[in-house]
C-alpha cells in the first residue's frame, strides 16, 4: 500500500498532480476512442464501397437463369475475386458449389455469423487471423427480377488488412501518451509554484508563532492582499499585540509581587531578630512560670521557631525568583558536609547516615546544606524512624538519597510535593513546617545541573538527588 503524504505542501502537490493525471487520462481516452471510431469507420466506409462498386459491374448472369442464359464458369468468378483484389488483401467469392479466391484466405477463415449475415446484407467483422487483424466485408449478390430483388447465391468475402490501421493508432496513441506525460510535468510544475505561493505565508506564520512561543513577543508579520491568509496574518498579529500586553501586564505583577515578598521578608528579619532574642529569655524563665502561663510562652516560642523559617525560606525563594541566586562551587567532604548538617539541626541521634568518607564532590556547600536538611526535616516532621540518608559516587555525579519509614506520601500527591506551599494531606495545613521546603530543595538542586525525583516506598517515602560532576 502507497503511504499517503502528510505535509500540506505534499498532500497540495498531490491532489493537483492527480487531478492533473486523471483529466489527461480522461481527455486522452476519449481523444483516442474517437479518433479510432472514426479511423475505423472510415476504412469501414472505403471498404464497402469498394466491394458494392465491383459487385455492381457483374455482366454475366447468375442466380435465377433466363432462357438461353448459361451459368458462370470458374473463369468468371476469378475475374471477379481478380477486380476485388488489392495489395494485402484475401478474395473469396463462392457460387454454389464453385469457388474463386486470390490471397491466402480460406472458407474457414470466415467467421459463421459473418456468412449467416452476409445473405441479408453488405456486413462487415473485424477478426485477428494469424495473429494479424483483419477486416471483413461480406456480401450477396442480388439480381433485379422485375420489381424485386433476388439473391443470386454468388457470395463475395473480402479480407482487407488493418494494419496500416494499427500503426496509425498505435502512433496516435503514443502521442497523446507524450502529450499526457507533458501536462502532468506541466501540472507538477504549476502545483509546485502554486503551492509555494499558498505555503509561504503558512510558514511565515509557524516561524512567527515559534518566535512568539520563545518569548519574542513583539513577533509581527507584514499583511499582503486581502486573501483569506491575509486575514488570517492581520488575526495574528492582533493576537500577538494583545498576548504582548497581557504578558507585560503580568510580568509587571509579577515583578510588583516577588519586590513585595522580598520586602516583607527583609523587614520582618529585624523584629524578627528582637523577637527571638525576648524569646530566649521568656524560655528559660518559662519553667517558673505558673503552668498556664508557661504553655502559653512554648506556644509564643514554636510559632516564632516557625515564623522565622518561613522568613527565611521567602528570602531564599525571592532570590531563585529574581534571578540573583548563584553558586560557590568548592570540593566538599560529602560525609563531613551530611554530619554538620545534622549536627547543627541537633539530628544527628534520629538520622543513620551511610557515606564513604572518602567521598568528595564539587558543590556550593551552603546549597547541599539546605537540600540535605530540607529533605531530612521533611522525614523527621511528616515521616516515622529510622530516617537513612545514603550518599554514593557515581560514574558522572553524586547521588543522595533520603528515606523515611512512616505513613508514606498518597500517590495522588506525589506529583505536587514540590510545589510551594503544598502540604499533603487536609491535616497538614498547621503542622510545622512552611510548605516551601521541598520546592527550595529542588530549586538548590536544578541550580546545580541535577535533579531530584520522588516515590513510595514500602514502608515510608524515598527522596533521590542527583548532582552532576562540575
Amino acid at each position: 500500500m502507497i503511504p499517503l503524504p502528510t505535509g500540506l505542501r505534499a498532500r497540495l502537490v498531490f491532489t493537483f498532480t492527480l487531478v492533473a493525471v486523471a483529466a489527461s487520462t480522461l481527455v486522452a481516452t476519449i481523444g483516442f476512442e474517437l479518433a479510432k471510431t472514426a479511423l475505423v469507420t472510415r476504412t469501414e466506409t472505403s471498404s464497402l464501397n469498394l466491394v458494392t462498386r465491383e459487385l455492381s459491374a457483374i455482366n454475366f448472369p447468375v442466380g435465377r437463369l433466363a432462357p438461353g442464359e448459361a451459368p458462370p464458369t470458374t473463369k468468371e468468378l476469378q475475374r471477379v475475386a481478380n477486380s476485388l483484389y488489392g495489395p494485402g488483401r484475401g478474395v473469396l467469392v463462392e457460387y454454389h458449389e464453385l469457388l474463386a479466391s486470390d490471397g491466402p484466405m480460406t472458407m474457414s477463415d470466415v467467421p459463421n455469423e459473418l456468412y449467416g449475415r452476409a445473405k441479408q446484407s453488405v456486413v462487415t467483422q473485424r477478426k485477428i487471423i494469424r495473429n494479424e487483424l483483419w477486416l471483413i466485408v461480406g456480401t450477396e449478390v442480388y439480381r433485379k427480377s422485375g420489381a424485386v430483388a433476388e439473391a443470386t447465391g454468388l457470395r463475395a468475402f473480402v479480407f482487407f488488412p488493418m494494419r496500416d490501421d494499427e500503426q496509425q493508432l498505435a502512433t496516435l496513441r503514443s502521442r497523446f501518451v507524450q502529450g499526457g506525460v507533458a501536462i502532468v510535468l506541466i501540472a507538477l510544475v504549476v502545483a509546485l509554484l502554486s503551492a509555494r505561493r499558498v505555503l509561504l505565508p503558512v510558514r511565515r506564520l509557524s516561524a512567527a508563532a515559534q518566535a512568539l512561543g520563545q518569548g519574542r513577543l513583539d513577533t509581527r508579520l507584514p499583511v499582503h492582499g486581502q486573501d483569506e491568509l491575509a486575514e488570517l496574518t492581520a488575526r495574528f498579529n492582533d493576537a500577538a499585540a494583545a498576548l504582548e500586553l497581557s504578558v507585560s501586564e503580568l510580568r509587571s505583577l509579577e515583578a510588583m509581587s516577588r519586590r513585595f515578598v522580598a520586602d516583607v521578608s527583609h523587614e520582618l528579619r529585624t523584629p524578627l531578630t528582637a523577637m527571638t532574642a525576648v524569646a530566649d529569655m521568656l524560655y528559660e524563665e518559662a519553667n517558673r512560670l505558673p503552668e498556664a502561663p508557661a504553655e502559653a510562652v512554648r506556644l509564643v516560642l514554636r510559632e516564632i521557631v516557625r515564623l522565622r523559617e518561613l522568613v527565611e525560606h521567602l528570602i531564599e525563594i525571592s532570590r531563585f525568583d529574581a534571578g540573583t541566586a548563584t553558586l560557590n562551587m568548592e570540593p566538599v567532604n560529602v560525609a563531613d558536609a551530611i554530619q554538620d548538617c545534622l549536627e547543627v539541626r541537633g539530628w544527628s541521634d534520629e538520622v543513620t547516615v551511610h557515606a564513604s568518607q572518602g567521598l568528595t564532590a564539587n558543590l556550593d556547600p551552603r546549597r547541599f546544606d539546605v537540600i540535605v536538611a530540607n529533605l531530612v526535616g521533611n522525614a523527621l516532621k511528616h515521616g516515622s524512624p529510622p530516617v537513612l540518608v545514603n550518599a554514593r559516587g557515581t560514574e558522572n555525579g553524586l547521588e543522595v538519597k533520603v528515606r523515611d519509614h512512616g505513613k508514606g506520601i498518597p500517590r495522588d500527591a506525589l506529583a505536587h510535593v514540590f510545589d510551594r506551599f503544598f502540604k499533603a494531606g487536609a491535616g497538614r495545613a498547621r503542622s510545622q513546617g512552611s510548605g516551601l521546603g521541598l520546592a527550595i530543595a529542588r530549586a538548590n538542586v536544578h541550580l546545580h545541573g541535577g535533579t531530584i525525583s520522588v516515590r513510595q516506598q514500602n514502608p515510608g517515602t524515598l527522596f533521590t538527588v542527583w548532582l552532576p560532576h562540575s
